[in-house]
């Protein structure tokens, strides 16, 4: 009896949908994408302006395409059930055009979790191919191989070859060198603040606080105080003065917690508390949303789907969650009625749900020991915030005080300030607080407590404190910030984030400074010329409108083909005048200054760019043709890997212990350098499989030497292995290299639990 034929794109994803469905199907996996455009030309036909695509099928997909189609044929039903977005839509009707799958045979399942009761639920109800979502993917593939295709040589021409540009990546570079230039521009102004530590009388345990002097007789609204001088004029004046109470307002205010979340508020959150970049959270993301083996419960997805950008959440889901919270915190923590969150994104497809557990009841530390570190910490993290999503605002008592002195020598009347919140019912809190970016307003909950006062009660001052400071630039962006910024600009959708910010940081136009990203010279050229020479290509308005019409075409309001024929007309003149008229830019100004030196002549190293990336040359050339890497593309993919969040402490000193580079690779090490100079090897996360250390990053020794993982016991245990960039494509796990030259190949480290192994996977196409 034949068996029907279910398509998904990974292995890890087709393990847990065929437990799910029975014997009665086979599930198989198409390892994603399996036709593209051509890599060696545009293949988009642009002379007609039809911009008709040819499509090709991967050269390592062939094999896979073929299988695929042997299988169709032998099924009475083929379920196409990829991702449930435009993207999935795409590889869907691909893998129909590719492996030739009669239309008839053919049906669509969407299902937003990978659970027992959405499978069974999206099974009942197949439906046929969505033309309009794969109409607005292949028009974003189009516009975005034209772009791509056209602009690049631009910068070939005029920077230097082996540069990129894009729709999206390019908005985005502008965003970080924009702030840059903001940053350089601003002129910081000084002014003071004066405060006062006071205390209620007698002087005892709880009774003091602090005020700040907010406004003085005679000056209308805040008192400004640009000097020194003027600062210690009033400092002077208050020497010896009386205080007292001038007004006490108690309140009671309330904080809500924050919705569940989205693409880009869990890339936000992950990036500011687990210190994950987006790629990584998406990775992590993507193999709790696949499915993993939990004990009994075999092979279950434990998130919904993580590219949405809708905050909805089913029925079900909120009463499960209701009633996990009465059960564990108390009936006082639920709401009467559930939490709906208004949405906030443009073009948010309200059809899909927010990224919450599968399961409430599925508590983190429960199934902790069936998780990787950061597949816990990820999960635990979408844990915590759909439950205190659904649970009660946190409660405060709130007091703003006024206090009134008189100068003594001239009997001016001063006013000082403090507001201070004690907490009442902890709500949500109780479970989980969302974090903060640079810029971002104090509430309440940032006020320490004041003891009660009265009106007209008198004061001590214990001290006043004048403090000189200065206005501060905007702050250059994070992780969390940027993505907060392309949302807020509508620049891509949540797909888009990942890939675009590894773009920029792979093709050297941007660096990190700590978190925070610094554009490089080559980054803010780039820019230049592209702002002089294709304001709408690099308008943020501009960019947000194309994604709308995107979306329009979505929702079948737009045919795809008069979107790109609009675009294309003023762009491709852009092109011809850019190609004349624009300058090239000097090699030499694209130079980055380096604190480091020649090792065989002594001048200076800086850090320039070539076809195939950054390197570090001597300013001696071409007399000293002195080179070494910066950091290969393997390796900071490998970093990525290990956690930069070190949660450790010093066991000599007890300061924190810190992630530093040095000239043998990464260590950790004591943060009270040099009084404390104690470190240790990187651990790579993952225990040794032949004595159950862990393994420690190491670096191969030599100019070029590459990073591999060896058991931290050596010499006792001489356990080596070869990390791979690249994840396993069954379970996400570490992936090996094996073997050399034409005969290596990739293996799961996981051998046991997995046991993938076949041709080393190629690392996604990030510019698409």
């Amino acid at each position: 009896m034949a068996k029907d034929l279910v398509i998904v794109e990974s292995p890890a994803k087709a393990r847990t949908v065929q437990r799910f469905l029975g014997s009665g199907y086979v599930a198989k996996a198409s390892m994603g994408h399996v036709r593209d455009l051509p890599k060696s030309k545009m293949g988009v036909e642009v002379e007609d302006e039809s911009f008709t695509p040819t499509y090709r099928v991967l050269n390592d997909k062939r094999k896979v395409v073929s299988e695929l189609s042997k299988e169709a044929k032998s099924a009475d039903t083929v379920y196409l059930a990829t991702d449930p977005d435009r993207e999935g839509e795409a590889i869907s009707w691909h893998l129909v055009e590719a492996a030739k799958i009669p239309l008839g045979k053919a049906k669509r399942v969407v299902f937003h979790e990978i659970t027992r009761e959405a499978i069974a639920d999206a099974f009942a109800h197949p439906r046929e191919m969505d033309r309009s979502l794969i109409d607005a993917q292949q028009a974003r593939r189009v516009l975005d191989r034209v772009v791509g295709y056209r602009l690049s040589p631009v910068l070939w021409s005029k920077v230097r070859r082996g540069l990129s540009a894009g729709r999206v990546q390019s908005v985005a570079l502008r965003l970080v060198v924009d702030r840059e230039a903001e940053i350089d521009a601003f002129i910081p102004v000084e002014y003071w603040t004066i405060d006062a530590a006071l205390s209620k009388r007698p002087r005892a345990r709880g009774s003091e606080f602090t005020a700040r002097l907010y406004s003085a007789e005679g000056v209308k609204g805040r008192i400004e105080i640009p000097d020194a001088d003027t600062s210690g004029g009033i400092v002077a004046d208050l020497k010896g003065a009386d205080y007292s109470v001038a007004s006490v307002r108690t309140r009671e205010t309330r904080s809500r917690p924050a919705p569940p979340f989205i693409t880009s508020t869990l890339q936000q959150e992950a990036a500011r508390k687990l210190r994950f970049t987006a790629r990584r959270t998406m990775r992590v993301a993507q193999q709790l949303y696949e499915g993993l083996s939990i004990g009994d419960e075999g092979q279950v997805g434990l998130i919904t789907y993580m590219r949405t950008d809708s905050t909805n959440v089913a029925a079900q889901a909120l009463a499960e969650t209701a009633a996990l919270i009465r059960r564990k915190y108390g009936a006082e923590y639920a709401p009467a009625k559930p939490r709906a969150y208004a949405r906030k994104v443009k073009g948010a497809q309200e059809a899909h749900e927010a990224v919450r557990p599968t399961s409430a009841a599925r508590a983190p530390d429960a199934i902790r020991r069936h998780l990787s570190d950061e597949q816990f910490r990820l999960y635990d993290l979408i844990w915590k915030r759909m439950v205190a999503s659904q649970m009660n605002d946190a409660l405060f008592d709130s007091t703003a005080v006024s206090i009134s002195a008189a100068g003594v020598s001239s009997g001016r009347k001063y006013e000082f300030r403090a507001q201070g919140s004690v907490l009442k019912f902890a709500g949500f809190r109780a479970v989980y607080m969302e974090g903060k970016d640079d810029g971002d307003a104090a509430d309440d909950a940032d006020n320490p407590p004041i003891p009660r006062l009265e009106k007209g009660e008198p004061l001590d001052c214990l001290k006043l404190a004048p403090e000189q400071k200065f206005t501060q630039p905007p702050p250059r962006f994070t992780e969390a910030s940027l993505v907060k910024a392309l949302e807020e600009e509508g620049i891509g959708r949540p797909s888009t984030y990942a890939p675009t910010i590894a773009t920029i940081m792979d093709r050297d136009y941007v660096r990190k400074d700590g978190s925070r990203f610094v554009p490089s010279k080559l980054g803010k050229a780039v820019t230049g010329l592209l702002v002089d020479h294709f304001p709408d290509v690099m308008d943020i308005g501009f960019t947000a409108g194309v994604e709308e019409k995107l979306d329009g075409i979505a929702e079948g309001e737009r045919q795809w083909t008069p979107v790109i024929r609009e675009f294309y007309g003023p762009f491709d003149k852009a092109i011809d005048k850019a190609m004349t008229e624009a300058e090239r830019v000097p090699r030499e100004t694209l130079h980055e200054e380096t604190d480091e030196v020649c090792g065989d002549c002594g001048k200076p190293l800086v850090i320039t760019s070539g076809r195939f990336g950054p390197f570090m040359a001597c300013t001696g050339y071409p007399d000293c043709k002195f080179t070494r890497p910066v950091e290969s593309e393997e390796d900071r993919a490998l970093r990525e890997r290990v956690s930069e969040d070190i949660d450790e402490t010093c066991e000599k000193c007890g300061r924190a212990m810190s992630v530093k580079t040095g000239r043998n690779g990464r260590f950790i090490a004591c943060t009270g350098y040099p009084e404390c100079k104690n470190s240790k090897p990187l651990p790579a996360g993952v225990a040794c499989d032949n004595c159950g250390s862990d393994l420690v990053e190491r670096k191969q020794k030599g100019r070029n030497g590459g990073v591999f993982y060896g058991c931290v016991t050596y010499p006792e245990c001489k356990r080596t292995v070869n990390p791979l960039p690249q994840p396993c494509p069954s379970c996400g796990g570490l992936l090996i290299a094996k073997g050399r030259g034409r005969g290596r190949s990739a293996a799961c480290y996981n051998a046991e639990g997995c046991g993938f192994a076949g041709p080393i996977p190629k690392q996604p196409d990030l510019m698409s």
